[in-house]
Parts: structure tokens; sequence; C-alpha cells
């Protein structure tokens, strides 16, 4: 039997969405042993001087935890 946990996190990047989600994930598995997916609950921008600063996305990350 296999049990899953699920944890939001928050990531941020000046370049793009897809950036942010790939730094969010990698700092995920970095320090959540057995990463199995993760969705993307919300996205959002920050804005300055009338321009995008910062992509930030909010992930449901899943991992497996450990017998």
């Amino acid at each position: 039997m296999t049990i899953a946990r699920v944890t939001e996190i928050s990531a941020t990047s000046p370049k793009s969405f897809d950036d942010a989600v790939e730094q969010g994930v990698k700092r995920a598995a970095d320090t959540l042993r057995n990463v199995v997916s993760a969705w993307v609950k919300e996205q959002s921008v920050k804005v300055e001087n009338g321009k995008v600063a910062h992509y930030q996305v909010n992930l449901m990350v899943t991992f497996v935890l450990d017998d």
C-alpha cells in the first residue's frame, strides 16, 4: 500500500511561469523525498512600473511517504 502527502509551496521567477514551476519542483525534490507529481493551483504576477517583474505559482506537490 502506498501513502502519499500533498503540500503547497510557492515559487517565483523573473523569467516565466514555466521557470517558476521548474524552480519550485526542483526545490521540493531537493527537500522532500519521493516527489511524484505537482500541479499548479494558482498563478500571479508582480507588476512594477507597468511591467511584469516576477511570475509566481502556487504548487501542490505530492510525495510518497516512507514505510
